[in-house]
């Protein structure tokens, strides 16, 4: 088969290692061959870049493996026309192979013209690329966490979400923190409604008055002082939501906030705040 590219090159990339095999000749003859061993540290890509330069080398393949290629191809954007190919497509055949054999059969192919590249878009659009990709996962985590809490509700017979369209809005946040602490009664919890939900106290705190059949549910928490989310483990017993807390703010909807004096849990003294 007539070769097409008289300088080019094949790279076998691993975690920790790149292969490269040069072949230099023309077309009607018989390529001379050099293979190198690179690490995929940043100074010696840059010091295969620069051998390959020196070979005048013009054509560079390699395989599009994992996210290894990405890095490799970094480095020598811009200065050889690559060519990343889809591994199943210069597949070698089967037999004893190693890294040395591959960069060979990679660069082979590269000299025929055999090899179809794949599209890589330039880098801002592989940037946005990435972005788009980690926003996607994020909400996909998030809706997913969102989905755990919304079970763990109906399991614990606690029915805000029949009632609140958006459980995790500023109402839904605020009751969801005071089933956390676990110190505020049902209608305790429905005082901090704002907004529109101020019509539905009734409802909330019907809602909220849950029969758990479980002792204990894990409830994912940011409080003790660390911005890390962490998960702890509180009873879901009517009787221990009914117990007051010594300072609760209740009152929202009436555009006054009270505040339960310490003391006795089960008397409270107000002191109305004009907001």
């Amino acid at each position: 088969m007539e070769a097409i590219i008289e300088r080019c090159a094949g790279l076998d990339v691993h975690q920790a290692t790149v292969v490269a095999c040069v072949l230099i000749g023309e077309a009607d003859r018989k390529p001379r061959k050099e293979i190198r061993t690179f690490s995929t540290l940043t100074r010696d890509l840059e010091a295969m870049r620069g051998w390959l330069k020196e070979l005048g080398v013009t054509h560079i393949g390699m395989e599009s493996t994992g996210i290894y290629w990405k890095p490799v191809h970094t480095i020598l954007e811009g200065h050889f026309e690559l060519i990343v190919a889809n591994a199943h497509h210069i597949k070698n055949v089967p037999g004893r192979k190693t890294d040395v054999k591959d960069a060979e059969w990679i660069a082979d192919l590269v000299r025929h013209g055999l090899v179809k590249p794949s599209f890589v878009p330039p880098p801002p659009i592989r940037d946005l690329r990435d972005l788009v990709r980690l926003r996607r996962s994020l909400a996909e985590a998030l809706a997913t966490e969102q989905n755990r809490t919304l079970k763990l509700l109906e399991s614990a017979n606690i029915k805000l979400a029949s009632v609140v369209s958006k459980v995790f809005g500023v109402s839904g946040r605020a009751m969801l923190k005071a089933l956390i602490e676990n110190t505020a009664t049902p209608q305790e919890m429905a005082d901090l409604a704002e907004r529109s939900l101020c019509r539905k106290l009734e409802p909330l705190a019907l809602a909220l008055d849950g029969r758990p059949s479980i002792t204990a549910t894990c409830w994912p928490s940011t409080s003790g002082g660390s911005r890390r989310s962490r998960r702890i483990c509180v009873p879901l017993t009517s009787a221990s939501r009914r117990r007051p807390s010594p300072t609760r703010r209740s009152g929202i909807c009436s555009g006054r906030s009270s505040v339960l004096t310490a003391g006795s849990p089960w008397r409270s003294t107000r002191r109305s705040v004009l907001t």
